[in-house]
Formats: C-alpha cells, structure tokens, sequence
C-alpha cells in the first residue's frame, strides 16, 4: 500500500476502512474459532478458556442471526471479538492478507516523524523525488514475498547468472522443474544441484529436495527425441 507520508495516518486510516468493509483483513490471521455445522443435534458452544469480550449467550444469538441452528463451536482464543466470530461464519467472503505499507514523499516531514514511521510494523519509507530508500523497498518486497533465486544449467555449458527463475523459498526440484516446463518432470531422471542447499558439489538430487537461494540446477532427464 503506497501512502503520502505527509498526510500522516489520515489516508491509511481510510484506506484500511474501506477494505475492512468488503472483508479485506490486513496482517491478520483467521480467528483461532473451530465452527462446524451440523444437520441436527442443536448447538454446542465450548470455551478453550473464558473469553473477555463475548459470551455463550452473544453466541448463541449470532448464529440464530445467521440461520445456523445446528453446529459444534470450539472458540480457542480468549480475545475474540464479536466482529471475529461474524467473520467465522462470513469465512468465503473474507481475505486474510499481509500488506506491506510503503510511505513515499519522506522529505516532506519531520524527522521525528520519520523515525516514528520508519519504526512502525510492516512498514518501508522512501521518497521518489530525492530516490531515497527505493532500493530498501524492493529488497524488503522480496523478502515479504519469500521469493528465491535458482540458476539453470546444461550439460557443458556455464550457468548463466544474469537470468534466474523466480521461486518460492522451500520449493523443491519439482517446483524448479514445473517452473521450466510442465512435463520436464515426466521424463525426470535426476538433478544435479550446486550452491547452499548441496551437502557437497555437485550432489545427485531427486525431485524432493529443497533448493535455496541461488542454486545451480542441472536436470538430467530420460527424453528421447
């Protein structure tokens, strides 16, 4: 989310608003809420521990709101809301998504207010106008995304490090393989693998294991032509 650090917290309040009212949820996670609907049996409302904020009563009226009059609940968390168990039954119309604040025009404020903003969670500034801190957004976008590098390489031939393929962290030779064409793991033999994720180099992998960053990837397959 790109915002104007001059207009301070006015225009991200605003913008959270209206995602928050079509079911957008910011760097949050689902509630910690287990809902079952059932065909018959009536309701079954359980507390892990004594929430603060509702109770069985509150409950129970929501899901008569919501037509639910047959269900098993297990609310886990002590903290929930009201507003978090409505999103429980509303789960298919609601995103729970990371957002990345980005505060341009940082030469336009304080550097009390600077600091301030600089230090706030899930949150990068720059200015475009003085190109300060454009370079911290990217690396920070990249490392948001969890997004890594792995190197192709044919048989005789040097990996050319000025293209990579873009993964996620944690895929696998599989990944890598579906990344370069989807039916090269059809004929996969196996892969020879150089770089962090190898115990040493280059080491026979299959299509399991896990590459890191910057890897160099030689797949051997059966293709015949």
């Amino acid at each position: 989310m790109i915002l104007d650090a001059s207009k301070k917290a006015e225009q991200r309040a605003l913008l959270e608003a209206e995602l928050e009212a079509v079911g957008i949820r910011l760097n949050r996670e689902p509630p910690n809420i287990y809902l079952k609907p059932k065909t018959a049996g009536g309701m079954k409302i359980t507390f892990q521990t004594p929430p603060k904020n509702i109770d069985q009563k509150m409950v129970y009226n929501i899901l008569r709101d919501y037509k639910i009059l047959n269900c098993e609940v297990l609310v886990r968390d002590e903290n929930v809301t009201v507003d978090d168990f409505i999103d429980v039954i509303m789960k298919d119309h609601r995103k729970y998504i990371k957002c990345l604040y980005v505060y341009n025009k940082i030469d336009s404020v304080s550097l009390d207010f600077l600091d301030k903003l600089a230090r706030e969670d899930n949150t990068v500034v720059m200015s475009c106008e003085l190109d300060l801190g454009i370079q911290d957004v990217v690396e920070r976008c990249w490392s948001e995304l969890r997004l890594i590098r792995v190197y192709t390489k044919r048989k005789g031939v040097d990996p050319d490090f000025g293209e990579a393929l873009i993964v996620r962290n944690k895929s696998s030779i599989e990944d890598v393989c579906d990344q370069i064409h989807r039916s090269l793991k059809d004929t996969f033999k196996y892969a020879l693998v150089w770089g962090a994720s190898a115990r040493h180099v280059p080491q026979r992998v299959g299509l399991g294991h896990v590459v890191a960053d910057e890897d160099v990837v030689s797949i051997v397959s059966n293709w015949r032509a």
